[in-house]
């Protein structure tokens, strides 16, 4: 064989298991997958088979339909054994969503990062009913399409609350260097960053699993953005530093279980990519800032393509990161328009 086609990406599965079902991937780890309401529309979760009751790894959205197919899975691949933990590798809510409803409704412990805890258990007890005079301003400053603008201004904007459990206080902290005893192996913990602060991932010392969440995704880039919570930060670099960092662990065999798409193997190689496609970005946006640009008008040369309809506010949070970025590293300008909107502009 060639060098490209034993390190190259492969997909081991080229079908997920079905709601209700599971595929084990390796001796006591079952990989199951949960629906989510949007273009993304799944989320992966695992079990992993500690003896006397079952790690799972992720929980997808709270909703009457996850805890149905919960029940199913619980009755079903996991044999009625109960779930005594549960690890969440990120605070989204398609990953933590259910954790608070393990711990109250089946005893279970939660371990996660510290950040992660802190930021699901802060969203989550912080409702609101109309969007937050702070949150319209960092719109503008982004510079926000004007339809999209007023249509936010007008509705009710998403709340965590809506699709994550209420979470009990207490859990168990993980944090970098930690070896953890999940199904039978232990696990190296190292932190992601960039697409989640503190995104854990494990790293099997038995065997060749690794169980990446968000921060390692097969075909698709994971998204890294800007709010208004902390409207300078720059997790494009976060992103960089945790990608070259983990790169250095990976090798070609090493079975990846990430939280979308399909497991796979060829780590090196995708690595790799994930590295090359964000210098990429960087590149073709600062060619684009030859003359001043709002955030909104820079979709193109970071996406290669224009974005509307629901991705709009994702695209729009992604591209001001790309633009923080470039802003810290001192490539590019920014000054305040009157309407409020930063215009960025290469620096010669």
């Amino acid at each position: 064989m060639s060098g490209a086609e034993t390190t190259g990406i492969r997909y081991p599965w080229d079908a997920a298991p079905e709601p209700g079902k599971a595929i084990e991937v390796a001796e006591g780890v079952l990989w199951m997958r949960l629906p989510l309401p949007m273009a993304l529309d799944h989320v992966n979760v695992y079990a992993l088979d500690d003896g006397d009751g079952w790690t799972i790894i992720d929980t997808g959205f709270s909703s009457k339909k996850s805890k149905a197919i919960w029940q199913t899975l619980l009755e079903g691949p996991l044999g009625g054994k109960p779930v005594m933990r549960v690890i969440v590798t990120h605070h989204h809510p398609d990953h933590v969503g259910l954790a608070g409803w393990f711990q109250s409704e089946h005893g279970a412990s939660l371990w996660t990062s510290r950040t992660a805890w802190l930021f699901s258990r802060m969203l989550q007890l912080d409702e609101q009913a109309v969007p937050t005079q702070e949150t319209m301003a960092f719109y503008r400053a982004c510079g926000m399409n004007e339809e999209v603008y007023a249509q936010r201004a007008s509705e009710r904007p998403f709340n965590f609350s809506d699709v994550v459990d209420p979470m009990p206080v207490g859990y168990k902290r993980v944090k970098q260097d930690d070896i953890v005893r999940i199904g039978g192996r232990d696990w190296d913990v190292h932190i992601g960053n960039g697409h989640a602060p503190e995104h854990l991932t494990f790293w099997s010392r038995d065997d060749n699993l690794v169980i990446s969440g968000d921060q390692i995704l097969p075909s698709i880039s994971s998204n890294i953005g800007v709010y208004a919570t902390e409207p300078d930060a720059d997790p494009v670099g976060d992103w960089m530093e945790a990608c070259e960092r983990l790169a250095k662990l990976g090798r070609p065999d090493h079975l990846v279980l990430g939280g979308h798409k399909l497991p796979f193997t060829g780590l090196p190689t995708r690595m790799r990519q994930l590295i090359d496609n964000h210098h990429g970005a960087l590149d073709r946006l600062l060619n684009h800032l030859d003359t001043p640009k709002t955030g909104g008008e820079c979709f193109l040369p970071i996406f290669k393509r224009n974005i509307e309809g629901s991705a709009y506010g994702l695209a729009l949070v992604e591209a001001v990161a790309h633009l923080n970025h470039l802003y810290h590293v001192g490539k590019i300008s920014r000054t305040r328009r009157e309407d409020g909107a930063w215009l960025w502009q290469r620096v010669e």
